[in-house]
């Protein structure tokens, strides 16, 4: 049987990293909003699809923490790139558009298969996910590689935001679940 790489990669996150992250969460309810997903062309709440609660992180916040992140991802970016250089052969990419800081309380999650470029999300090249604390029973599943990633703290994921990587959450019955996700863009307009 051929034997294939998934290009599903994971890499450590600092604990200071994460623990701020969630403080900062916490901390800010008053930016806390309905978790919301494309559905029909419009980014929108549909429970039937997610139920989360988000904070979304604009690409340029100023915030000290978030540069710190934003760094941490690009060297997780730099260590993909090494493992498939052929990364390096296509346009610019980074992070183009804000990413968000989601709350799954215990039977909530990204509930339908899905991946993450479509009609309005076309410029999206790659995903990534940070999962800020441990949920015994809370990964990701991926559809076409019957994989379960685990929820354990720090571990942050990056993908291809293709349908090769269709995935949807695993929704735990007992925990809640902090994650921040988000998406490598290709870069227009660069000089």
């Amino acid at each position: 049987m051929l034997q294939m790489n998934n290009f599903i990669e994971e890499y450590k996150t600092p604990n200071k990293i994460c623990n701020e992250i969630l403080k900062y969460f916490k901390n800010n309810k008053n930016k806390q909003v309905q978790g919301k997903c494309y559905v029909n062309d419009e980014l929108a709440p549909n429970p039937k699809v997610k139920t989360s609660t988000d904070i979304t992180i604009p690409v340029n916040s100023g915030i000290k923490l978030f540069d710190d992140y934003n760094k941490f991802l690009i060297k997780c970016v730099r260590k993909y790139i090494k493992k498939y250089p052929d990364l390096d052969d296509l346009d610019v990419f980074g992070i183009t558009e804000g990413y968000n800081i989601q709350h799954y309380k215990k039977n909530q999650g990204f509930k339908v298969w899905h991946s993450e470029r479509g009609i309005n999300t076309l410029s999206r090249m790659m995903v990534f996910m940070t999962y800020l604390n441990d949920v015994p029973d809370g990964g990701t599943h991926f559809r076409y590689y019957n994989l379960t990633t685990k929820a354990k703290k720090g571990t942050t994921l990056l993908w291809p935001s293709d349908f090769t990587h269709t995935h949807k959450s695993q929704i735990s019955k007992k925990h809640s679940k902090y994650i921040v996700t988000g998406w490598m863009g290709f870069v227009k307009n660069v000089l």
